[in-house]
């Protein structure tokens, strides 16, 4: 059977990529391995593609300091493809140097994601939520109006997407941020409330992101790093269902 670009007799549970440029994979192609499994997919041009990566290219992927590269959710992909011997889909709409304030209802990127989830939803079925942002926020942070922000917005997209109990992954930020313009302990106090939320509103989990390593430029997780972030947000998801 033909699913918009791609032969597959599978039906496909398709995942939202969302937050910012840790979420869209800032990974250099040739740290790790390439990942090919016939059974995951991408979102491209509303159709469903084998997946490859940069899966999530929101920036220029040659010539450039902060490129599109390897991500997270390959690996969370390939681990689900062959746990459960079915199709997975990614709906790629993370977009790098974001703000929350840039994902609230009415917003150009809220929109965005739940169009493409709209068409996503044509061959698809939803079956999560993967978030990771915060580092735009870790200056002259309020903590307390990022938690209440960040429970109404998923609480509206999830809404959207006809799901209120939808899974919704966070990861964490790394604690080893060394960039200067990042407020001391920010992204700690950010750990913190993303499990206050995950205990506050039903079905929403946090993957640790201890040891991870960072690139050279103090922010991005590597390759690697990147890789098993992506199988600890499977393993995440496997216990959440």
């Amino acid at each position: 059977m033909v699913k918009d670009g791609v032969n597959t007799t599978d039906k496909i549970t398709s995942f939202l990529l969302i937050g910012q440029s840790n979420m869209a994979g800032r990974g250099e192609f040739n740290d790790v391995e390439p990942i090919d499994n016939s059974k995951c997919f991408m979102l491209r041009m509303g159709r469903w593609q084998k997946m490859t990566e940069p899966i999530n290219p929101d920036r220029a992927i040659w010539g450039v300091r902060f490129h599109s590269g390897v991500g997270l959710s390959a690996s969370f992909a390939d681990a689900y493809a062959r746990e459960f011997n079915a199709s997975c889909g990614l709906i790629p709409c993370a977009d790098g140097g974001t703000k929350l304030s840039q994902w609230m209802p009415g917003e150009i990127l809220f929109d965005h994601a739940v169009f493409m989830c709209s068409l996503a939803k044509r061959t698809s079925e939803i079956g999560g939520i993967l978030w990771h942002q915060g580092e735009s926020d870790c200056v002259n942070l309020d903590v307390k109006k990022y938690k209440e922000d960040f429970k109404i917005m998923i609480t509206a997209l999830r809404k959207e997407l006809g799901n209120e109990t939808l899974p919704v992954i966070i990861g964490e930020l790394s604690e080893n941020i060394t960039l200067n313009w990042v407020d001391e302990g920010a992204a700690k106090k950010l750990n913190e409330a993303f499990h206050e939320i995950s205990r506050e509103i039903n079905n929403i989990s946090v993957v640790s992101s201890k040891e991870l390593e960072l690139k050279a430029d103090g922010i991005h997780f590597n390759a690697r790093a990147l890789r098993k972030f992506g199988l600890r947000y499977f393993e995440k998801y496997k216990e959440m269902i």
